[in-house]
Order: structure tokens, then sequence, then C-alpha cells
């Protein structure tokens, strides 16, 4: 026996790896669950931790772990390749298939599992806006998948919204870019593997009655290229009104149901050309602590960030941590230090820099031009906080309504 691996858990080695992966015994194996496979997939907890275990022809665990390793170097949302087991034997000295070992996502479920049980209209939105912002960063990345399927992808809970991730990556290819021909074939093959897992769920009676397979799949296929569009195209915006411009980019992508970690910026002639990156949630309040040090909700340290974002490509800075730092110093703490002192028990000061921000977005959108900071915190502090009483603001019910129940 073979083991090749970056870091082994040694409780691995006291598997049977002698015997074939189907008759392993139970006392071994965990129940989780799972989608449809072409292969022998088996889960073990050893040490608090879960692997999945799938038994397969060498050339292809090999492939697959260096692909997944891979995606794990450029941040990629997929399952985490841990080793490969080859040159195995049974008692009787005949060869058996490699096992590929990779840690199982906590928390997780295959899209396949939750298409079995009724999901809400609102659910289903979000899932499948997850799947599809899987799929558009994997073909940003230069990842051809060539089998997208429920049964391949897992989705995990996040801040209130969903995260897809890869989790079979064997036909998978990655190249430097990919052409139109190879995005386009990807989802024409995601389109027919769906639709027809849809139709196995429906024929078995597992899916809910209000979910109509081919609408699904035409759904996603518009979600995709709605958003591929979205985060492709370069928008060419004016030196003046370059602020509210992006920030209106921005917001069109968060009203999609998609998050922007960056905008990336070029200048060009008296403007620039701009190009926002989408992630999966709860990306934000892990880059917001990293940046600046402010701990906020994944919604406001979203809202936060595109202030950042928007603020580096204004500033034409390159250096991310210098930009942080400057925004933190010359944006947001000057806002909170506006907020009179009898008034900061009202609200946390991130949930008030996320609405002074909303409240120049309205009035600049009144205005037809941008407001600027400082009008704006002026206006929010008159109108909007003087106005809202300390115990709403830290409860989020009135006084009243509390009569009773303390």
């Amino acid at each position: 026996m073979r083991i090749t691996s970056a870091l082994i858990d040694p409780a691995l080695l006291d598997l049977p790896w002698g015997v074939p992966l189907e008759e392993w015994p139970a006392d071994h194996l965990v129940a989780l669950p799972q989608g449809i496979s072409r292969h022998i997939v088996r889960f073990v907890k050893l040490n608090e931790t879960v692997y999945a275990l799938k038994e397969t022809r060498e050339r292809i665990a090999e492939k697959e772990y260096d692909l997944l390793r891979a995606l794990e170097r450029i941040d990629f949302p997929a399952v985490e390749a841990v080793a490969t087991v080859t040159d195995r034997h049974d008692a009787n000295g005949e060869p058996l298939e490699t096992i590929l070992i990779t840690r199982h996502l906590q928390f997780s479920l295959p899209y396949r599992a939750l298409f079995s049980h009724v999901l809400r209209p609102e659910t289903l939105n979000r899932l499948l806006d997850a799947l599809v912002a899987l799929i558009v960063r994997m073909h940003l990345t230069g990842f051809s998948w060539g089998d997208c399927s429920l049964s391949n992808t897992l989705f995990r809970r996040d801040a209130g919204a969903f995260a897809a991730y890869l989790v079979d990556a064997e036909t998978g290819n990655l190249y430097p870019k990919l052409s139109e021909g190879q995005r386009s074939e990807d989802i024409e093959i995601a389109r027919l593997n769906i639709f027809g897992e849809c139709l196995d769920l429906q024929a078995a009676e597992l899916l809910h009655e209000s979910i109509d397979p081919e609408m699904v799949v035409d759904d996603i296929v518009a979600r995709y290229e709605r958003l591929w569009h979205e985060v492709t195209y370069e928008q060419k915006v004016a030196r003046p009104a370059a602020r509210h411009d992006i920030e209106r980019r921005i917001r069109r992508l968060n009203e999609l149901g998609f998050d922007v970690a960056e905008v990336d910026m070029s200048t060009v002639d008296e403007g620039y050309r701009v190009r926002p990156k989408v992630v999966d949630a709860g990306y934000h309040t892990r880059r917001l602590l990293r940046l600046t040090g402010l701990d906020a909700e994944e919604n406001q340290a979203r809202q936060l960030l595109n202030d950042l974002d928007t603020y580096r490509a204004e500033s034409d800075l390159t250096d991310e941590q210098q930009a942080a730092h400057r925004w933190l110093t010359e944006v947001f703490e000057p806002v909170v230090r506006a907020v009179p002192a009898g008034m900061r028990r009202k609200l946390e000061p991130q949930e008030i820099f996320t609405q002074v921000i909303q409240h120049k977005w309205l009035m600049s959108e009144k205005a037809g031009r941008d407001v600027g900071m400082a009008a704006a915190v002026q206006s929010y502090l008159a109108d909007v906080l003087s106005r809202k009483p300390d115990e709403q603001a830290i409860l989020g019910v009135e006084v009243s309504s509390l009569a009773g129940g303390l």
C-alpha cells in the first residue's frame, strides 16, 4: 500500500485497506446523505473528523487529487483533498482500486438531498443563486467542471444564506482561461444532468409537486447568463460620477442575490473601466476583520467593504492594506466621530455607518449626483438617528411591547 498526502491523519493507517471499500465493516463507517455516484463512496469518522472515501482507478484518483489541491491553493470553494491510497491488495494478493480521501465539509448536504424535500420558493431561489455563483466563479477561475449536477454539489448554510461547494472534480480541467465553447458546453452538461436528476426524483415521488424540472434548469441557465454578464462586462464610468456609478453596479449585483468581494479597476481617458468580483456568502465578515479589525455582521461587512473598494478605486491605491487603513481613518472613523455623544447608544458604529451609506445613496439618487459623505452624515443625524429611541435600537422592539415581560 502507498499513501500520497501532504498531511495525513495517522488514524487513517488503521483502516482496512486490504478490503474492497464496498465490504468495509459497519463499525468503521458513518451514514451521511450523499448523491448519485458511479463509484463506491463511504464515510468514516476518525478523531472527530469525517472523511469521504471514493474507490476509483489510480489515474483518475491522482488527477482529482491534484485538481482539488490546485483549487484549494486559489481558495476555490471545493472539498479538501487529503490523500490517495494506491497499490492496495486483498488477502489473496489481488489488486484493489485506488481510494481518494477527501475531508467531509462539515454541516453540508448534497443539493440532491434538498431537492428531495419540500422547498419554499425563497429557499429554492437562494439555493439556485448559490449554485449559479459557484459555476460563474468556477468559469472565471478557468475551471471546466464537465459534470455539474445536484449530486456533485454541496451546500452549507452561511450567515443566513447558502454557499455552494464542488465535491467531485474527476471530470474537471483547469485552464488559464475558458473559451466560449468550453463554457457553453459546461452549462449544457449542467442543464442535462440537473434535469435528469430532477426527473429521477420526480419519478420516485421525492420531488415536491410545485417544482417543475424544466423550469428549474431554464431558471439556472437564465440566472447564470445574467450573472455572467454582470461580472464580466467592463463598464466605463466617468471620473466625476465614478463613486456613485460603481455603487449602482454593486447594488445591482446585490439585488440579484450575489455579493461583491472586490472591484477591479483600470483607468481610461476621463474615467475607469469597472469589473466587480462576486463571492460566496460568509466571505465579507472575515475579509473586513482581516483588513480593518472591525467585527461586523455579514450584511454590514458587505456594505462596509463595498464602500472600502469604491474608495480604493477612486484613490488609485493598488495596495489593499494601505487602502483599508486610509479608508478606516479618513472615511469610517470621521463618520463615527460625527455622531454626538448622546446618540451613540442608539446603534453600533458599524450599523450607523451602513445606514449612513444607505441614506447617502437615497439622497444621491434623488439629486441625480453624488451628494458627498459630509452632507449625508448631517442629514442622517438630523432626520434619522435623532428620532431613534435607544431601547428600540438595542432590542429591535418598542419598549411598550415589553410590558409584563420584564
